[in-house]
């Protein structure tokens, strides 16, 4: 099996080894609601899981238009799509996402959700040209896949009109299709159909800021603190996806080569010292295996994180990678290094490190 298709296959595994390396970002109380308001996260089932409510969002599709889910909810069905112009079996699952909008986009609301993960919305409007989509794109910003707990990408989620989500999985099967059956067959609800208002992550922090509240654990289990380091020293903090140097040079090469380029850049300044170094692996697919094997692969000398939920990435606002964020030593966020900067070792280098 080829080391591109080996994410999506082990991608389930994945999903049960996250416990293993949980973290924690702190986060102000959701503001108090109305009684009408849907009920704060988590109730019930898990959130992607068969039965459970589906989130209430505001989302913004390509071209401007507003998607407020909870007006969608009571209505029609809803089949929310999560893919990316990188990923390959979103790539060959296409066709067929596309005769499913033509044969019942007007009885279900069908909707694309770009992961916004390594794509730009000039990449997303290039697909949706070259492939002909004709149903509403948004980019997500990470809040809604956060919502239903998604770390994979391919994804279906179909909800029916009750807001109850019906099917979440990376098949478009027969599964699929029985469930788009179903929810376009089901009965109206009988009361007003409510969805589930997600919990409130804090902003992501911005240069500046203190970093405070944000903690993990190795996959060695030392306890970290993404804040000040216990020993002054500023900080790097490497965001990176343990396929990324593979995976994507089949539609991403570019990216792939920034991953490895910085890879290779980090680890010679990291030997150097002065410099308090953090490898934080996330993204699609993530898992503690995949993790370990990269350790030993790449035999780095970098702490490495697994961050098996997103909490992480999204603390830093992490939609690109390789990305480094820079703390001096008060724990303040001086820079964040995208895949695109040339800079790194300068940057690191004012920060204090040699």
């Amino acid at each position: 099996m080829t080391s591109k298709l080996w994410p999506h296959v082990r991608y389930l595994a994945a999903l049960a080894l996250w416990c293993s390396a949980c973290q924690h970002v702190s986060a102000p109380a959701p503001n108090s609601a109305p009684a009408a308001s849907p009920p704060a996260a988590p109730a019930g089932p898990g959130a992607h899981d068969a039965g459970a409510l589906a989130p209430v969002m505001t989302l913004t599709t390509l071209d401007g238009a507003t998607i407020d889910l909870a007006k969608l909810y009571g209505t029609k069905p809803v089949y929310l799509k999560f893919w990316a112009t990188w990923c390959i079996p979103c790539r060959e699952q296409m066709p067929k996402f596309k005769r499913i909008y033509d044969a019942i986009g007007d009885r279900v609301n069908v909707i694309a959700v770009n992961d916004g993960f390594n794509d730009e919305p000039a990449a997303v409007r290039a697909f949706r040209d070259q492939n002909g989509l004709r149903m509403p794109i948004v980019v997500d910003d990470g809040r809604l896949a956060g919502a239903l707990d998604l770390q994979v990408t391919v994804q279906h989620v179909v909800i029916g009109r009750d807001a109850r989500i019906v099917y979440a999985d990376y098949k478009d099967g027969d599964e699929l299709d029985q469930a788009l059956q179903k929810v376009i067959a089901a009965p109206e609800p009988g009361s007003a159909a409510v969805g589930r208002r997600p919990a409130v992550d804090r902003p992501a922090f911005r240069r500046g800021e203190v970093v405070t509240g944000v903690d993990a654990r190795t996959i060695d289990g030392a306890a970290v603190s993404l804040g000040r380091s216990p020993d002054g020293r500023p900080r790097a903090v490497v965001f990176f996806s343990t396929w990324s140097e593979t995976y994507l040079q089949t539609h991403f090469p570019e990216r792939a080569a920034a991953c490895r380029r910085v890879r290779e850049e980090v680890e010679q300044l990291a030997a150097r010292g002065g410099i308090a170094w953090l490898g934080i692996a996330g993204g699609p697919w993530p898992s503690v295996e995949d993790v370990v094997e990269y350790k030993a692969k790449t035999n780095t000398k970098l702490p490495l994180v697994l961050d098996g939920n997103g909490a992480l990435f999204r603390a830093f606002g992490i939609r690109d990678i390789p990305t480094v964020a820079l703390l001096d030593r008060d724990g303040r966020l001086v820079r964040m290094v995208g895949p695109d900067d040339r800079d790194l070792a300068a940057a690191v280098h004012a920060l204090g490190g040699r």
